[in-house]
């Protein structure tokens, strides 16, 4: 395997394990806590929203990495 190939199913992995890790962990309690239909769709959009925020967050982190990395090392 190519190292680009490498990379690309690390990269896969890691967003197969993290998606599942959210929804294990945030989504389905989140919208198990509800009684209401539309009360679980809100529920599971706003955490859709957390989610858009953590990678946001993860996007940033990388980015200030790859930024900075050349200037400390």
């Amino acid at each position: 395997m190519s190292h680009d190939a490498i990379t690309q199913l690390v990269a896969i992995c890691a967003g197969v394990a993290g998606l599942a890790t959210f929804v294990g962990l945030v989504l389905v309690p989140v919208v198990s806590s509800y009684e209401r239909a539309w009360e679980r769709v809100v529920a599971g959009l706003l955490s859709l929203w957390v989610l858009g925020a953590f990678v946001g967050v993860g996007v940033l982190a990388g980015a200030a990495v790859i930024y900075l990395w050349p200037r400390y090392f």
